[in-house]
């Protein structure tokens, strides 16, 4: 790949990683609301009644806001960042590597919906929620990247490839 290409199209990566960043992470707010709302609605009614009505799902003894926090909007954010800013992998295998990883980190995060509502109504479900949001959403995070890049075989590491390049331009 040319020098000049290769300079533009980390300035295009960097710059998408902005772009996606802009407007409190927006963009994933409006596709992972309803998607995840529906998605974890189609699972339960397999098990039980549901009505679904916008974000909110009601089951006959509780009932679930798909609040913007229950997305994990930053966490996919995080992974677009660490895989857009991997150098040395061309865009096709770099959407795959991105359809991956969201594919993956959505199923996690509609199991861990899923594993908490038995306890929505129980006295310690606010802090068992704290652990699975705070705890276990990085655990889930950094297996989806490395799963990805095991995967995808991608070599590179994040911004560190990038920034030894860079350097290299410099001296």
């Amino acid at each position: 790949m040319k020098q000049s290409t290769k300079i533009s199209m980390l300035f295009a990566r960097y710059f998408s990683i902005i772009l996606l960043g802009l407007g409190n992470l927006y963009i994933f707010y409006e596709i992972l609301i309803p998607l995840t709302a529906k998605t974890t609605n189609a699972l339960l009614k397999i098990f039980t009644r549901t009505y679904l009505i916008g974000d909110i799902i009601y089951l006959p003894h509780a009932v679930i806001e798909i609040a913007p926090s229950c997305v994990a909007a930053s966490a996919f954010y995080l992974l677009t960042i660490l895989i857009l800013s991997t150098a040395n992998i061309k865009p096709e295998k770099r959407l795959a590597a991105i359809s991956t990883a969201f594919s993956i980190l959505f199923a996690l995060n509609i199991t861990r919906i899923l594993i908490l509502i038995p306890f929505i109504n129980q006295s310690y479900f606010e802090t068992l929620h704290w652990i699975f949001w705070h705890l276990v959403s990085i655990v889930f995070v950094l297996t989806t990247y490395f799963v990805t890049t095991k995967i995808h075989k991608i070599k590179s590491a994040p911004i560190y490839t990038d920034f030894k390049y860079i350097k290299s331009l410099i001296k």
